[in-house]
């Protein structure tokens, strides 16, 4: 008896399906629209990140490490951005050398007094990630960079002293091979959810 009610509401409601009014089309998208007895809903895109609880303490500590270092250097990174387009343009409507080299000590003494005590006090794994994260908000390496705002030597003479101190000026930041974990971070720290 009681599968025989179930089978009997089964083939009543595909036999009878229920009409559903098309809402117009200035109406709200997010509002649930039914056509042809489907619903569609928009929806706002949501990154599912997923938490293993089963980590060791030592793995927790490393992520969070890497949380505290990406967090003080992303904003750097992000400034070194914005000040490189804006001394891009300046640069441009340089009218020889001459102005140019003006412009790049301008440009670097004052990077050195508004920076440069901060920057000095950065630990040796957040000078790893800043050069990481400078590749990822400029498109180019620090030592790419160097090469075009300074000269071939000059690049070539930091990337040999930042060689003997353990860094690379040269380093590639890969958002999806080894720094996907940095990658991560930043997202969420645009997002608004670190």
């Amino acid at each position: 008896m009681k599968y025989s009610l179930l089978v009997v509401i089964f083939f009543a409601l595909l036999v009878f399906p229920a009409r559903a009014k098309v809402l117009p089309e200035h109406a709200d998208t997010t509002i649930l629209r039914r056509a042809d007895s489907m619903a569609s809903v928009n929806l706002e895109e949501v990154e599912i990140i997923s938490r293993r609880n089963n980590v060791s303490f030592w793995t927790r500590w490393r992520l969070n490490r890497l949380i505290r270092n990406v967090k003080k250097v992303y904003p750097y990174a992000k400034t070194a951005g914005a000040l490189l387009r804006i001394y891009d343009t300046k640069l441009e409507h340089a009218k020889n050398d001459a102005q140019r080299k003006k412009l790049m000590k301008q440009a670097e003494a004052e990077i050195k007094t508004r920076y440069g005590p901060s920057l000095k006090k950065l630990t040796f794994m957040q000078g790893i990630i800043l050069i990481k994260l400078i590749d990822r908000e400029t498109g180019n390496t620090s030592y790419g960079l160097l090469q075009q705002l300074r000269g071939k030597f000059t690049a070539f003479f930091y990337q040999a002293f930042a060689r003997v101190w353990g860094y690379n000026l040269k380093a590639r930041y890969e958002p999806h091979g080894k720094d996907r974990e940095i990658e991560a971070i930043v997202r969420l720290i645009k997002a608004g959810k670190l």
